[in-house]
């Protein structure tokens, strides 16, 4: 396949999902390049960005986003932005009578933020000389340094996990004037007006808020050349849940055949919980994790949660992560990695699979249900090789669970599976004893990166679909994208021999290998059943009637737990006599 451009629009819909959101656009931000002379990026950034002009002819290139989220949610941020300001003077009053005017104390900014509004003047950060380091060569509709340039040379490391209270803290990119809505009917903070249940989220979509998204969709799908389909990343906990239950039935309408990957989204935990809270977080779970895989291609958790239920185990632990799972600024961190990973195969510039494929080869039998898994990063140690650093692992990939759903034991079955790695190329993909007669394993005797990665994920899921892609280049992190790596981690993501010496402030990591894997396996069948269990043993009419409130109607709601036994039944491997045994094995339970 050619380098033909698929674009994709995304939604992102709820406050922890503007979250990852965020830090997922500051990566592809990153990550892009102005230098005519540089050679072009092996993913296609015009997918997911799109080209503008503002009022004074200056070029824009912002993401191709609508970003959903509550009264009070934005802080220092505009929700019109900055870059078609119109220059017109917005205190001109036309009325003669008396004029009372109140004014509002701005938001205090966090260093970054500060150091943002500098760089966009034109001002030079305190305590960096950029006179010092050479400047790239910019040509095109970039005629001078980028602010991205200018943060990536300053290597200021911020540390922001105490000022951080909502995404907009550390968006360090421009956003179209139409991407933000605010829903101002529901509050983001205090103890009124908050959309907590599925019900009040399905009954936003209608009047003003379905004619701001539809206004919203037909503005930046219209430009679009070639419209392979929709990112949605949706809050699950709250009511963002039953939006987005119809935000994709309204895609899925609207826009048939296109792909809709859908990313369910839920912190490890939330501020000023209670248990009513928590049983409202589980329904709304359950409600979501039905309708949100029904209207969409795929449908995949994300979350750092050691588990759906009331009880959940605790988070996963990465080896060379040292993040704090309370903190939404770390836990985003680390999914959003994840993502810009999982997502390469349909932001590839060549070779690339359109959203429908992607999904369709996940998907099979109506398992529209996928768990996520990744290694952050790759443990791979400087100067070794993929084969040496799979052969460490001693027949175990090394990806942690991304969706709290464990990984396949011995006795089950994958249907199917895509795996990324990012951040490897040349000699470091294959062993050098590869043409010695006795290769230390048969990954160090394999020609090629995909031969390797491929054998490995062969002997360990047999008989089992899958496709290998690899990416040389790594996950670029820039600030303020939080250090919350081990102090084994080189500068460029890879494990180091020695640790630094004490007293020593460790380098910045700027760059990071990942490996991840989206996975269909019998694995998310007792997942599924668990979380429907769960849900089933409380009757909202009687322990939480006000979750009940504003819909769904009771058998409504008895109806989508019963979907969800179902949709677990897909997973079980003797699919020709599964519905009949389910009923009495739940019972059984």
């Amino acid at each position: 396949m050619g380098s033909l451009c698929r674009e994709v629009v995304t939604l992102q819909l709820g406050h922890y999902s503007n979250f990852v959101g965020t830090h997922w656009w500051n990566l592809q931000d990153a990550s892009l390049t102005y230098d005519a002379d540089a050679p072009p990026s092996e993913l296609q950034n015009d997918v997911l960005f799109r080209e503008g002009q503002t009022l004074g002819g200056q070029m824009t290139y912002t993401p191709r986003l609508i970003a959903l989220d509550l009264k009070g949610s934005l802080q220092t941020l505009r929700q019109e932005g900055c870059l078609y300001e119109t220059g017109k003077d917005l205190t001109t009053l036309t009325w003669e009578g008396n004029v009372m005017m109140h004014t509002e104390s701005p938001t205090t900014k966090n260093p970054f933020l500060l150091d943002l509004d500098k760089l966009d003047k034109g001002e030079k950060l305190s305590g960096v000389d950029f006179e010092q380091t050479p400047v790239p060569h910019f040509s095109g509709s970039v005629a001078m340094e980028t602010v991205n340039s200018r943060l990536e040379r300053a290597q200021k490391g911020y540390q922001l996990e105490g000022s951080v209270q909502v995404w907009s803290d550390f968006l360090r990119i421009h956003l179209h004037p139409r991407t933000i809505s605010v829903i101002h009917k529901y509050n983001h903070d205090g103890e009124t007006h908050r959309l907590e249940a599925f019900g009040q989220g399905e009954a936003l979509l209608q009047g003003p808020v379905l004619e701001e998204i539809e206004d919203k969709l037909h503005f930046f799908i219209e430009e679009c050349d070639y419209l392979q389909g929709f990112q949605v990343m949706c809050d699950l906990a709250d009511g963002f849940s039953g939006l987005g239950s119809k935000v994709t039935e309204m895609l899925q309408d609207s826009y048939g055949g296109r792909g809709i990957l859908t990313w369910g989204l839920a912190p490890v935990s939330h501020p000023d919980t209670t248990p009513m809270k928590e049983l409202y977080h589980l329904f709304n779970y359950s409600l979501g994790m039905v309708h949100l895989a029904k209207n969409s291609s795929f449908f995949c958790p994300l979350t750092l949660k050691g588990g759906l239920g009331r009880r959940p185990s605790a988070p996963p632990t990465f080896p060379h992560l040292n993040y704090d799972s309370s903190l939404w600024y770390h836990s985003s961190a680390v999914l959003a990695l994840a993502l810009d990973s999982l997502t390469v195969p349909f932001r590839l510039r060549h070779n690339s699979t359109p959203m429908w494929d992607f999904a369709d080869t996940l998907t099979a039998s109506g398992r529209k249900v996928v768990a996520a898994y990744g290694a952050l990063p790759f443990p791979m140690v400087h100067g070794s090789s993929l084969p040496d650093a799979l052969a460490d692992c001693a027949g175990v990939l090394p990806w942690k669970p991304l969706s709290t759903c464990p990984e396949l034991d011995d006795d089950g079955r994958c249907y199917g599976q895509s795996v990324t790695l990012r951040g490897l190329e040349g000699k470091s993909l294959v062993s050098q004893q590869r043409l010695e007669s006795q290769p230390r394993t048969t990954l160090h005797s394999f020609d090629c990166g995909e031969d390797v990665l491929g054998s490995c994920i062969d002997a360990r899921y047999p008989a089992t679909p899958f496709s290998v892609q690899l990416v040389s280049s790594p996950s670029k992190l820039t600030s303020p994208f939080p250090q919350i790596f081990h102090q084994s981690v080189g500068p460029q993501g890879f494990l180091q021999d020695r640790r630094p010496a004490l007293n020593t402030t460790s380098p910045l990591v700027s760059s990071i290998p990942v490996l991840t894997s989206l996975q269909s396996s019998s694995a998310i069948g007792p997942w599924l059943s668990e979380l429907q269990r769960g849900a089933s043993a409380m009757d909202p009419r009687r322990v939480a009637p006000s979750f009940l409130s504003q819909g769904p109607e009771p058998a409504d709601f008895l109806e989508s737990l019963e979907q969800l036994r179902l949709l677990a039944c897909c997973y079980r491997d003797d699919s020709d006599g599964m519905l009949r045994s389910s009923s009495s094995e739940d019972d059984d339970s």
